[in-house]
């Protein structure tokens, strides 16, 4: 299900385009973002949580890995260069699932990685207790593995769909990122029954399961975010080997 020169082409191609350029700056602004305010101390104390939980896992994840997501396939269907692809013998699936890899390792060093750090400079999340302002401190490396596991899962749930929406559609960037303005910045946010079917609750939810930190606002469970994370993940990608079969289809000549 794994081809390697698939691999290498899709990894060389998508780290040499100018959108390359972008991935990191997401992830740029939020480790800027965090040593500022880590610098400043604000009184609110839990602001590693909000800060990293809300922009980290509904901004800036979602963003790096909708343009990488739909960078790896999305730009071969565009130019027609996908029919050289699906002309060579490799299988469909493999294709498929050989771009979603890719788009995974890439969004977990361009947004989980950096997310991770940003954690570390944080100096970890904060719970009620009997400490000043009536919270206590969660232990920086605690904390920092928790969100870093979430966003690993967001990482691979996320390219899972932009792969798809990929496949499906030739305005692939334009959809996703109506997806994650609309549904994950907004609805999910502040329509709870939305966070059932939202990605980025998946991720909190994982991390909250390890921090056991609320400030995180998850609204749902370690258990219900892994079994919801994996259906979305493979009927995602069962979709999108689908859609690129019926491309071939109507692609290739008879």
């Amino acid at each position: 299900m794994f081809n390697t020169t698939v691999a290498w082409i899709t990894l060389r191609a998508t780290l040499s385009r100018r959108r390359a350029l972008l991935f990191a700056l997401p992830a740029a602004v939020l480790i800027l973002l965090t040593a500022a305010l880590k610098a400043t101390r604000p009184p609110m104390l839990p602001w590693p949580s909000h800060v990293l939980g809300t922009f980290g896992f509904s901004v800036l994840i979602p963003l790096t890995a909708l343009i990488i997501g739909t960078s790896v396939l999305g730009a071969e269907i565009d130019d027609g260069s996908i029919v050289h692809l699906l002309a060579t013998p490799v299988r469909r699936s493999a294709v498929v699932m050989t771009k979603f890899v890719v788009a995974t390792g890439l969004t977990v060093v361009f947004a989980a990685v950096p997310e991770l750090i940003a954690a570390l400079i944080s100096g970890g999340g904060s719970i009620p207790g009997q400490g000043a302002a009536g919270l206590v401190t969660i232990g920086t490396g605690t904390f920092a593995v928790a969100l870093f596991v979430g966003a690993l899962a967001c990482s691979v749930i996320y390219n899972a769909v932009f792969v798809m929406i990929s496949t499906a559609t030739t305005r692939a960037i334009a959809v996703g990122l109506l997806y994650v303005l609309v549904w994950e910045v907004l609805l999910s946010n502040f329509v709870s029954g939305v966070k059932l079917l939202s990605v980025s609750h998946y991720g909190l939810g994982i991390a909250n399961g390890l921090a056991s930190d609320p400030v995180l606002e998850a609204g749902l469970g370690v258990l219900t975010s892994v079994v919801m994370g994996a259906i979305v993940t493979v009927v995602a990608l069962a979709l999108a080997m689908n859609l690129l079969s019926s491309f071939t289809l109507k692609g290739e000549p008879a």
